[in-house]
């Protein structure tokens, strides 16, 4: 894929990536993952206990991050009604990079949540040594599933997958 640039920023091609391919987590337990997004706000993924949870590191440097993008936003906005949280976890850039790619793209303003891990610290606890790389997380909090590489998020049996994982809801009011 070759990245267009606007301001020095790579744009979003719109060029798919295959259905994720789902690897079973084997790394033990979830790590932490406590965060600031771009507002200051402190994001803890404990707090998302009771949703499942896509937790995706990225930077804006790496072309096949750029390629999933549009799908992760298709992915939050398909399913923006459902207990579902996309955490996308911007790995050792600056608020301003990020923000002037976020800007230069196509992307709907806060259509993802966009987390920073200046230093790396979080992307080794969870031993996230290529990009992209995404982390299924179930209601439990425990991780499911690992996906290696850009993904289509929209694809129907990707999207299968997340939501076979959903809590399933309770009846309320039938006695």
């Amino acid at each position: 894929m070759a990245a267009a640039t606007l301001s020095g920023v790579p744009a979003i091609s719109f060029a798919k990536a295959a259905a994720a391919r789902f690897a079973p987590w084997k790394g033990g337990a979830t790590p932490p993952l406590v965060l600031k997004d771009g507002r200051g706000r402190t994001h803890d993924l404990a707090a998302y206990r009771g949703r499942v949870v896509l937790v995706n590191f990225w930077a804006t440097w790496c072309e096949p991050c750029l390629e999933e993008m549009p799908s992760l936003e298709d992915l939050q906005d398909r399913l923006k009604d459902r207990p579902f949280t996309l955490l996308a976890v911007n790995m050792e850039e600056s608020d301003a990079r990020v923000a002037r790619f976020l800007q230069s793209t196509l992307l709907q303003e806060d259509s993802l949540v966009v987390l920073f891990d200046r230093f790396g610290t979080v992307a080794k606890e969870w031993k996230a040594r290529m990009l992209p790389v995404s982390f299924l997380i179930g209601p439990d909090g425990r991780i499911r599933d690992t996906v290696l590489g850009a993904a289509d998020w929209s694809a129907k049996q990707t999207v299968s997958r997340i939501e076979r994982l959903m809590p399933v809801p309770s009846a309320r009011g039938s006695r």
